[in-house]
């Protein structure tokens, strides 16, 4: 672990998570507390992300701004020629967040730097600290978006054109906020990338355990479904008669659970997070659905087979229903294991701290995965408190959570920027 001097100030970490969280809070009714909506490229994430650019000039980095308003600044080292150690993550919510999702890895990053600034350490390599466009997905339909850009596996263009739910196009978006930028989108590939990110999940805080070593993410498939069936008087309209674009949605919902019970897919999550009914009065029969499903899986195999089942059961719930089931995939990434030597530095700075750590795959979407398409790359959890939950108000991590998480990416950051090879 990085000596008492080399640390990162946990309370400076903190201040600034919380003047971020600021921006886009609402209070929200159910919880009382303060929760963060600033989704991608509104009023919200363009203040948020002048503020972080600040905080990043403020400390000499050399800022630049990518054609998918993806933000990156360098610090220097020793050896210019050298390709960077790059940290980073991402600033914009969902509309129910939390202060901590994604811009741990972004201010945590930044409080690395500072740390390295007052102390006067000079690294080899370059050290990059980034933060990317729409990671969340949730307005624009596509998540891990900037970074996808910056690594092949989106286009630009195809980015461009992408339209939130009131029909407003991406790119007006970035340049109606000041971040469509000049530079390249596709990213040189970095010495190695490096991203901490609160776990969303339970399995730290429920085993006691301070640090979690991520071994890889699931593979994730999106997609939007309209289901459209035919209108009718509640009362008057038979129910033989019927095409219930309600009913077929819920048959869509209960198959998913049905799927998961038997086993047949190995760890499958499905969740359908969006079901809004047409017209959507108590008297009316739905003659039209909107509607999304999300499935996730560590197994890249058993993910393609539960895609094959539930298209097959969507023809069965046509023909059944009376429906007409069309449906367009949104996002699909497959599963990413994450640098064996990076895990093993993680591993290894853990127990020089006296930190319990235990290897856990992600179960949502990270910019890390990415990234390790074109170098190697690796994550560090931090347990969060209320069994982890995110996307939600209650989100929250303690500052020694915190501090924990990123002074281990300091010991690694440090070894890798000073070394010619991993």
């Amino acid at each position: 672990m990085p000596d008492s001097l080399t640390r990162i100030n946990s309370d400076r970490l903190y201040a600034a998570l919380d003047q971020l969280g600021q921006i886009g809070r609402y209070q929200d009714e159910e919880t009382g507390l303060q929760g963060v909506c600033r989704l991608a490229l509104s009023a919200e994430d363009g203040e948020g992300r002048r503020l972080v650019v600040g905080w990043m000039k403020e400390l000499g980095l050399e800022v630049r701004v990518d054609r998918i308003g993806n933000v990156y600044a360098r610090r220097a080292g020793r050896r210019a020629d050298l390709k960077p150690v790059m940290l980073g993550s991402h600033i914009d919510s969902v509309p129910t967040a939390g202060r901590f999702d994604g811009c741990l890895g972004v201010l945590g990053a930044l409080e690395i730097v500072r740390s390295l600034n007052e102390h006067k350490i000079e690294t080899l390599r370059p050290v990059e600290v980034a933060f990317f466009t729409d990671e969340e997905g949730c307005r624009f339909g596509t998540d891990m978006l900037g970074s996808a850009v910056a690594c092949g596996r989106l286009s630009l263009d195809y980015a461009y054109e992408l339209k939130d739910r009131d029909g407003l196009r991406l790119r007006d978006e970035l340049e109606k906020i000041g971040f469509l930028g000049d530079c390249d989108e596709h990213v040189t590939p970095p010495h190695a990338f490096l991203e901490c990110h609160v776990e969303q999940g339970p399995m730290l805080i429920q085993k006691g355990v301070e640090v979690g070593v991520v071994s890889g993410v699931q593979s994730i498939s999106w997609q939007a479904l309209t289901i459209v069936g035919k209108s009718g008087h509640a009362g008057a309209t038979p129910m033989d008669l019927r095409a219930d674009a309600g009913v077929a949605a819920s048959m869509i919902n209960l198959k998913l659970r049905e799927m998961i019970a038997t086993g047949h897919y190995g760890e499958m999550r499905a969740t359908m997070g969006a079901m809004t009914p047409h017209p959507g009065l108590v008297n009316i029969v739905p003659g039209k659905v909107e509607a999304t499903v999300d499935l996730r899986n560590p197994s890249n195999e058993l993910m393609q087979r539960s895609e094959t089942d539930l298209l097959a059961f969507y023809e069965e719930v046509q023909k059944r229903e009376k429906v007409e089931i069309r449906w367009r995939q949104t996002a699909r990434t497959p599963a990413v294991p994450f640098s064996s030597r990076l895990q093993e530095r993680i591993v290894a700075a853990a127990e020089r701290a006296g930190l319990s750590h235990q290897s856990i795959i992600a179960g949502a979407g990270h910019d890390a995965q990415e990234f390790a398409a074109i170098c190697p790359a690796a994550m560090v959890f931090c347990p969060g408190e209320y069994d982890g939950i995110s996307h939600n108000p209650r989100e929250f991590s303690t500052p020694k959570q915190c501090s924990d998480g990123i002074n281990v990416l300091l010991e690694v950051l440090l070894q890798l920027a000073n070394q010619e090879d991993l």
